[in-house]
């Protein structure tokens, strides 16, 4: 497949963020103090955190040298996440407005982004290309938690295709945030996307890592144990990367527990 453009990415971004805000929108006020597997965050947490970090890559691309000051000013990155939650109104329909502003602000600082510039982050810079990529897999992740907490299904798309190319290209996350060492040994990736069209990475390898995109995303995302799965898994190598990969940056959190 070839790269998508910046614009096919936004269009993608888009969607995935329509499909979560359409299970949110029309919630009860109690639903949005559930609990989510994020512990303890709440259903509106999740979307704040959506909400903010977009907002927050509408600043690195619009205003990068005060957003890399910002950054550089955190000194416990997992405790500035939680704090950001407090910018966020506590009420379900004003949060969920405040995301739908900043995404819009996202959306308008990277259609008028030159496509091949590098932008600071929380990590290493990235790529705009890159960067939406990011907010894709934040999206469809922490919607998936909010799905499950209210008991709804985030349909599966092809758009999941995004979220497995950058969890195969973070493969060595996992390891480093660890302190492992990256293992040598190639895994090739072998999953059939909700259409039913099959996606492929590492050509060769005898490790293999093969079956649904959206289980194998949800693995990924540290969402589901792998022994959950009917994912089928070849080699050590492949069986250690699913149990300590993930496909973002920051620290691993809780390990996903067998259901």
């Amino acid at each position: 497949m070839s790269a998508p453009t910046v614009a096919s990415l936004l269009d993608d971004l888009d969607a995935e963020r329509a499909a979560v805000m359409a299970i949110v929108r029309e919630l009860p006020r109690a639903s949005w103090t559930l609990p989510t597997r994020a512990e303890p965050w709440t259903v509106r947490d999740q979307v704040a955190h959506l909400g903010w970090f977009d907002g927050a890559f509408a600043r690195a691309i619009s205003t990068p040298d005060d957003f890399a000051a910002e950054r550089d000013a955190i000194t416990d990155l997992e405790g500035f996440v939680d704090r950001t939650l407090a910018d966020v109104p506590e009420v379900g329909p004003a949060a969920l407005a405040y995301w739908q502003d900043a995404a819009r602000a996202f959306d308008r600082a990277a259609r008028a982004c030159d496509p091949t510039a590098r932008l600071p982050w929380y990590g290493p810079p990235m790529s705009l290309r890159s960067g939406i990529t990011s907010r894709i897999m934040e999206t469809w992740a922490h919607g998936t938690d909010i799905a499950d907490a209210v008991g709804a299904r985030l349909a599966p798309t092809d758009r999941l295709r995004h979220v497995a190319d950058i969890a195969v290209r973070a493969r060595a996350q996992g390891y480093r945030v660890r302190g492992m060492a990256v293992p040598d040994v190639p895994v090739r990736v072998e999953l059939t996307g909700p259409s039913g069209e099959v996606w492929t990475w590492g050509e060769g390898a005898s490790d293999v890592v093969r079956g649904d995109a959206e289980e194998f995303c949800l693995v990924l995302v540290r969402r589901r144990h792998v022994d959950d799965t009917a994912l089928q898994v070849t080699g050590d190598a492949a069986r250690e990367w699913m149990l300590v990969g993930q496909a973002f940056a920051g620290t691993p959190g809780k390990d996903p527990v067998r259901a």
